[in-house]
């Protein structure tokens, strides 16, 4: 696998074929991505909602309205949908079960390596949520490296994508019960593979040159 040559030809999909649906074992890999996502100090303050079924898709594409139509029409033709939804609070209960499952894994060698995870965690969501008051700022950052690393998996394996940040979040948590879960939706991304209405797959790639994107100090 090369990984520049995925990062040089991946491309984000406007157009799906409806035909054609994401087999369950390149779904359950790209599951598998999304489990085992990085987030700052393991907070993972996410949620995946998967739409697969006509049914799911269309709740989703109902959303989408006025000036969020555009996007209504990947998500009908789509194989899956994902929702990528933020905890509204990083609670006692979601520390405790993170430091639990963390446990149960056999992260820690001692009881002070324990003790020192769930002081760094707890830091750092104190540091977010009272000092900063950036608390939801922090957790969407941790979704977008969930939504990157999917993006470049769903890449890796032939499947198109097409992240979405055109839609109408409050509608979203309306339709789907979010706030009642405790979570918020922040942004979508279509999975699945282009027709050939796809006009973005016969665009060439366009960057920046490299000299002015890095320096070297």
């Amino acid at each position: 696998m090369n990984i520049a040559q995925i990062a040089t030809t991946r491309r984000t999909c406007k157009a799906f074929d409806p035909a054609r649906k994401i087999p369950d074992s390149v779904l359950a890999d790209l599951k598998t991505v999304l489990r085992f996502a990085p987030s700052s100090v393991n907070s993972q303050p996410w949620h995946f909602v998967i739409a697969g079924s006509d049914a799911g898709r269309e709740t989703l594409a109902a959303t989408l309205d006025g000036a969020f139509a555009y996007n209504a029409g990947k998500v009908r033709a789509a194989s899956h949908v994902v929702v990528f939804c933020a905890r509204t609070a990083l609670d006692e209960a979601h520390l405790n079960g993170l430091l639990a499952q963390e446990d149960a894994d056999g992260r820690f060698a001692t009881p002070e390596a324990r003790a020192g995870q769930a002081n760094s965690r707890n830091f750092y969501v104190s540091l977010h949520r009272d000092q900063l008051k950036d608390a939801d700022a922090w957790a969407d950052r941790q979704i977008y490296i969930a939504l990157g690393n999917l993006m470049q998996a769903a890449a890796a394996l032939g499947v198109d994508a097409c992240p979405m940040e055109g839609i109408d979040v409050l509608a979203l948590d309306k339709a789907l019960g979010l706030p009642e879960e405790g979570l918020r939706a922040v942004v979508m991304c279509a999975l699945g593979y282009g027709s050939d209405q796809d006009f973005n797959a016969r665009l060439p790639k366009s960057r920046l040159p490299a000299e002015t994107l890095f320096s070297e100090i």
